[in-house]
């Protein structure tokens, strides 16, 4: 059975990390972009990393430039951008694809765990969210219309499990 365990992505500052890292954690996924009207979810995701880091949560972002070419600029530029207007300390991850032939393979498994609406397969828009419990297995797919805070009981009930 696959897990989120078995998977590697380049850290934003390229360096290989395999996410058994974060084994026995809590994990929040989300494709994220710098110029979308959900960018302001950045604040919120920070919050859910600070108010739930030491008990057992991991954000991670995964810039993606293929909705409307809204995270066009190189790694550098994404993770300064993200730290100076939204205080980001969670790790983000190198820019990736997250639909298509060029998807990242954690993004391929991630939507075949949890599709859509209407059994969908694919990232419809920026700041998709898939939170995996402890077990490395995904357990809820949210919309970019979720705001994080909206989250906040789900990830509570998975850290308390």
């Amino acid at each position: 059975m696959t897990r989120v365990y078995d998977f590697e992505a380049q850290t934003i500052q390229g360096k290989t990390v395999s996410l058994k890292e974060f084994e026995g954690k809590t994990m929040l996924i989300v494709n994220t972009a710098s110029a979308c009207g959900f960018t302001p979810q950045f604040a919120g995701l920070e919050e859910l990393h600070k108010a739930y880091g030491d008990r057992g949560l991991v954000v991670l972002g995964f810039p993606c430039n293929q909705f409307g070419a809204q995270d066009s600029g190189s790694n550098d530029e994404i993770s300064s951008f993200c730290q100076l207007n939204y205080g980001v300390s969670f790790p983000l991850m190198a820019k990736i694809e997250v639909n298509g032939s060029g998807a990242h393979p954690l993004y391929q498994w991630l939507v075949k765990e949890a599709p859509g609406l209407l059994g969908t397969k694919a990232i419809k828009w920026n700041f998709t969210k898939f939170l995996i419990g402890k077990d490395g297995q995904v357990l809820k797919r949210y919309a970019p219309t979720d705001t994080p805070a909206s989250l906040a009981k789900d990830i509570e009930a998975t850290l308390a499990g």
